[in-house]
């Protein structure tokens, strides 16, 4: 009888330790392989046309943990050009989101079933796409020049783009065709997301002027985003100005008012203008706040990039140019009747970011810089 006690109350103890590791011990292990496992981080570099967004976007590009692709959602606006913007944002947002979790089957609505990876829009401007795994040519930690990597990667089959993008830590889009941060905000309290949103905004006037030179490639997106009657006559570049102006205004004051909470160290404004004055300053802002590191070459690179004799005149090319004196070759260009009208169309967005009003052309041409951008604003 007690050799029988004696058994069953080794069996209760064997049953109590073996509860006891379940519940307690084996959570521990595996919270110290969550732990360890790296949490993806996604960017998304928030902007307009000709605002200096291509450029930024190679910051992030060139660095060796990110996985960056420029405006995905130009292939949804392609496909359903008859829609409007607005119309346009669920599909623009439910592609991002694909992309930042690196599920790239998200294009099979809008490409054709052979795509290669060289009919992604604009796909040599990503490092990535132009490195291991996605090319074997250049090294992964190699600065890349687009020209470079469209003569020698551009054969790669469509699938190294979702292979490529899960091996990295981070993954940055830069994306023009946001209007409204409220869209935004699913993938802001989307559990699989870290996003973080980087809000670049550039001087209307100087928008505007560049407009003017690529009349043509903005054309469609133009007709998207205000409606292709409203495109038309003298007040057609005004009309589209003021609805990029407007949204700019309405994303600045949701995002600067974290309100609500999950916006809260997510929201970064950025003006262009600031980035060509000190580059390396605001470079090394952008990557804190995007929790990367600042390496000495990427610091040569952005340095030497923004420091050249080159006028930036061709879209989308991304070259060694004297970037302040680019940024500001609006001032001698644009004739004041315009810079007029700019600043009438898209005034509170200039009082909210922080672009001083100028009331006459010998002021536009000789106002200094310490005068033209209140620094206090941003």
């Amino acid at each position: 009888m007690m050799k029988s006690r004696r058994v069953q109350v080794l069996l209760i103890l064997a049953v109590l330790t073996f509860l006891l590791i379940h519940f307690h011990f084996q959570p521990c292990r595996n919270n110290v392989h969550v732990e360890r496992k790296p949490s993806s981080v996604h960017i998304l570099i928030l902007s307009s046309w000709r605002s200096g967004s291509s450029f930024t976007g190679q910051i992030f590009s060139q660095h060796p943990s990110v996985f960056y692709l420029m405006e995905p959602a130009w292939h949804v606006w392609v496909k359903m050009y008859q829609n409007s913007a607005k119309v346009l944002h669920m599909a623009v947002r439910d592609l991002v989101r694909s992309v930042f979790l690196c599920d790239m089957s998200v294009f099979d609505a809008y490409m054709s079933s052979q795509k290669k990876k060289s009919d992604l829009f604009q796909w040599e401007t990503s490092r990535a796409l132009c490195s291991p795994p996605a090319c074997d040519l250049f090294s992964r930690s190699d600065i890349i020049a687009a020209g470079n990597c469209r003569t020698i990667c551009a054969k790669s089959p469509f699938s190294t783009v979702e292979e490529a993008c899960k091996t990295y830590s981070h993954v940055a889009i830069k994306e023009v065709r946001f209007f409204d941060l409220k869209v935004l905000y699913p993938l802001l309290t989307d559990p699989s997301l870290n996003l973080k949103i980087i809000h670049l905004v550039r001087d209307p006037r100087a928008v505007f002027r560049s407009r003017e030179n690529t009349v043509a490639d903005l054309k469609r997106d133009s007709n998207i985003v205000v409606g292709a009657e409203r495109t038309k006559g003298e007040m057609g570049p005004y009309n589209t100005m003021q609805v990029i102006c407007k949204s700019h205004a309405e994303i600045y004051k949701a995002g600067s008012r974290a309100v609500p909470n999950f916006l809260k160290d997510r929201y970064l404004l950025v003006r262009y203008e600031d980035i060509v004055r000190d580059p390396l300053a605001l470079a090394a802002q952008m990557y804190r706040f995007a929790e990367l590191h600042f390496t000495p070459e990427l610091q040569k690179w952005v340095h030497n990039i923004t420091h050249g004799k080159g006028q930036g005149a061709q879209a989308f090319d991304i070259s060694s140019r004297d970037a302040l004196k680019v940024s500001q070759a609006w001032r001698k260009t644009l004739p004041f009747q315009k810079t007029e009208k700019v600043q009438r169309v898209c005034k509170d967005a200039m009082d909210l970011l922080g672009y001083q009003l100028i009331q006459s052309e010998e002021e536009q041409k000789n106002m200094s810089l310490d005068l033209l951008f209140d620094h206090n604003s941003s």
